[in-house]
């Protein structure tokens, strides 16, 4: 399995940017597909964005689309997303996921980072 931790959530007024870092360990990190997922209070977990294991893709949320892009560097081990044009239904725990090595599920989930976006 691979083990998440991301970084780099906090308070943005509408209209700013963030950049979300998830620092993978594991030998495994550059062989399975990697997102981000985020859950609002009150709500479901919903889909973000994700990249296949060699940078394929990305794949992204309509909501999201033209404002948020996902990235990875196998090298570090680190997946980002760079997050623009913030409004404030973007706020949320936003949760890093790695797949596991056969593509079929989300085994691996980090702790969450929070983002607040105030009007």
């Amino acid at each position: 399995q691979v083990q998440l931790v991301e970084s780099g959530g906090g308070l943005v007024q509408a209209g700013g940017s963030l950049r979300l870092s998830c620092a993978a360990s594991g030998r495994s990190f550059s062989s399975v597909g990697v997102g981000w997922f985020r859950q609002a209070p009150g709500k479901e977990r919903e889909f973000v964005a994700s990249i296949n294991k060699n940078g394929g893709g990305p794949y992204q949320a309509d909501s999201v689309k033209g404002r948020f892009t996902i990235s990875r560097d196998n090298a570090k081990n680190t997946v980002y997303l760079q997050m623009s044009s913030l409004k404030v239904e973007d706020t949320a725990v936003y949760y890093c996921a790695a797949q596991d090595l056969l593509g079929t599920s989300w085994g691996s989930w980090g702790q969450g980072t929070q983002v607040t976006v105030s009007s």
